[in-house]
């Protein structure tokens, strides 16, 4: 038994919604909240407080680059020496000292920028892997609801895409523009000092350039934005089709869900080709700037030189100066494509790095005794709850669980056991009402006691199982763990293992069992040691022949808490101390199994439906309830 509400809301087959036509070019489809995306202001001062912490960093490659662009406007100053010599028909040996030294600087020059270009780069990474770390801290932490309604692409994008977008500006990007920015501007000094009208000349070349700077920044950031959300949105379209995959054949829908993904991918791709379009479109507007600014120094060179202002030499080099121009400029102004992207995609990372932190959870991992009355008392009072806007889930709910008690949620598929779990849980916040807990003596909070949350949706992350546990108590000895494997009576395959709790599982290492990976989930539970724990179909996944083995190590891995068992099985719910029925959203039968059954209402007839099922040998049919001694370990 499972609420269908908990999950994203899909059409009347099961496939999922289609969100809009190829037509929308990125924009967000309808039904879909995307993930916050920050402001450009925001966004450069995220990178500042990225970059604070590094400025020693920062100057020490800046400096190293200016240094090695100085060293290389040498160049130019040299030949235009040897041109110089030439013209005056001086001796070949006079060229002799230009030669050696060209090759002093070209060896300066290297050397200088390899060092200035690792520590750049360094810089970089460095500021990439922390808001990397940002980014993964706050996903993780994102709310269930929020997540849903964004689409799993969305998230996906900017954890791949985005991520990956940022990555390259930072390792490719950032340096070349760095020693772009600085060439260009050293060059330009440099050409001053041979003589003011050859900088004169070169600045005509510049509105042509600013122009067409702006006219891409313009048109290039949207584009780009709409681009980020295109490429989510095609995910997500995936995502689903895949996810959906068994639905999609059982109804033959395969050429409709393949219609789905063409349009978005098409989408994409047409955007994507605007983008290149507009580079080109960039180019040639680069074009006329270069030619424009080069006439206009070899004119003021002719006159100058005509007029006896400068030697040939000196007009040579300006000449060079500005032919040397062409690539850094250019490299600026092209890597405004790259900073486009990356800006966009640094925006939707800083935007879920920006998200607000949960008020941290008072836990208590020391060893304490476990009396019947240890837990925490939760209050559920008039909870309402909608995963869309007019399609309630719960209606009105009211619930309590007293200190140490044990109750089991029951009810047809879709009665909302799943979502008032999860509410409880603190997965997802009601949309009215509120929850409470209260541990004995520590007073009221609100999301500050932990609640632990078991479904049968557990991964096994890769790496050692001793690594595995110790996700939810990283302090605990190997003791410890042996403990809360003995409590589920999992100690024994745990240490026939290849390598015992140092055996790596998860993807890649290995395989456990249905049953296995549950037990592992309460171990953990175990470990973690909250006041509440909430099961939802935590023993659904062993099936009949794991089934009382699992029941018994879930009653153990909750004994002394206050627990919440939404049962996939039914004697979980007649060893309860109390069982909670829910219908519509609603809870309609309250009591013991004794009184339900007799009450001859709802838990009756899925009592009877299901016991009716039962012919396995362990489980024989009956319609009473059945003896806890065997089901339930005191």
């Amino acid at each position: 038994m499972s609420d269908s509400p908990s999950t994203p809301p899909t059409g009347p087959t099961g496939a999922a919604p289609d969100y809009g036509s190829a037509r929308d070019f990125g924009s967000e489809p309808a039904g879909r909240e995307l993930l916050p995306t920050a402001t450009p202001a925001r966004t450069r001062a995220a990178v500042r407080e990225l970059v604070r912490p590094r400025r020693g960093l920062a100057v020490a490659g800046f400096a190293t680059m200016i240094a090695a662009t100085g060293v290389g406007l040498l160049v130019q100053p040299l030949l235009g020496r040897i041109v110089d010599i030439v013209a005056d028909h001086r001796p070949p040996g006079d060229i002799t000292l230009p030669v050696v030294l060209l090759v002093l600087v070209a060896l300066a020059q290297g050397s200088t920028t390899a060092l200035g270009l690792s520590l750049v780069s360094r810089l970089g990474e460095t500021v990439l892997a922390r808001l990397r770390e940002r980014f993964v801290e706050k996903a993780l932490r994102l709310p269930l609801e929020q997540v849903e309604k964004a689409g799993a692409g969305d998230l996906t994008a900017r954890v791949t895409r985005d991520v990956s977008v940022v990555g390259e500006a930072v390792r490719e990007a950032l340096p070349e523009l760095a020693r772009s920015v600085l060439a260009i501007a050293l060059t330009l000094a440099a050409m001053a000092a041979l003589d003011w009208r050859f900088f004169l000349a070169a600045l005509i070349a510049v509105p042509v350039q600013a122009s067409t700077a702006r006219w891409y920044v313009r048109n290039a950031v949207p584009l780009y934005a709409r681009q980020r959300i295109a490429t989510g949105s095609q995910q997500q379209q995936l995502l689903d089709t895949i996810a959906g995959a068994g639905t999609v054949r059982a109804f033959r829908l395969e050429e409709e869900h393949t219609e789905r993904v063409t349009r978005r991918s098409s989408a994409a791709v047409e955007l994507t080709l605007r983008g290149v379009r507009l580079v080109l479109d960039f180019y040639n507007r680069l074009h006329i700037a270069e030619y424009a600014g080069l006439a206009a120094v070899l004119v003021t060179g002719f006159l100058l030189v005509r007029g006896g202002s400068v030697s040939i030499g000196t007009a040579t080099a300006a000449a060079l100066y500005f032919h040397s121009l062409f690539t850094p400029v250019n490299a600026a102004l092209v890597l405004l494509d790259d900073a486009q992207s990356a800006t966009a995609a640094l925006a939707r990372l800083v935007g879920v790095a920006d998200q607000p932190s949960p008020e941290p959870e008072k836990q208590a991992h020391e060893s304490r005794p476990r009396t019947a009355e240890a837990g925490g008392t939760v209050t559920v009072t008039g909870i309402h709850h909608a995963y869309e806007p007019g399609r309630p889930v719960l209606h009105g709910v009211d619930l309590t669980l007293r200190a140490g008690e044990r109750v089991a949620l029951v009810g047809p598929s879709g009665a909302g056991k799943t979502t008032l779990a999860k509410l409880i849980a603190g997965v997802h916040r009601p949309t009215a009402g509120s929850v409470r807990v209260t541990t004995n003596g520590a007073g009221e909070s609100g999301d500050g006691v932990p609640v632990a949350l078991v479904t049968q949706e557990t991964h096994v992350f890769a790496g050692p199982l001793a690594d595995d546990l110790r996700l939810a108590r990283a302090d605990a000895t190997d003791d410890d763990l042996r403990k809360a494997l003995t409590a589920v009576d999992a100690l024994d395959w745990a240490e026939a293992l290849p390598e015992g709790l140092d055996t790596v599982v998860g993807e890649g290492g290995h395989r456990l069992t249905s049953a296995q990976v549950q037990q592992l989930a309460l171990a953990r539970l175990v470990l973690a040691d909250p006041p509440v724990a909430v099961l939802d179909e935590a023993t659904a996944e062993a099936g009949s022949t794991g089934a009382r083995l699992l029941e018994q190590a879930a009653d153990r891995a909750v004994d002394g808490r206050t627990a919440l068992v939404v049962a996939h099985r039914l004697t979980q719910a007649a060893t309860a101390d109390r069982i909670v029925v829910m219908d519509g959203g609603r809870i309609v039968e309250r009591g013991t199994h004794d009184e339900l059954y007799a009450a001859a209402g709802i838990y009756a007839s899925l009592w009877e439906a299901w016991s009716g099922t039962r012919t396995t040998a362990d489980e024989t049919p009956t319609h009473h309830r059945p003896d806890t001694t065997t089901v339930k370990d005191h």
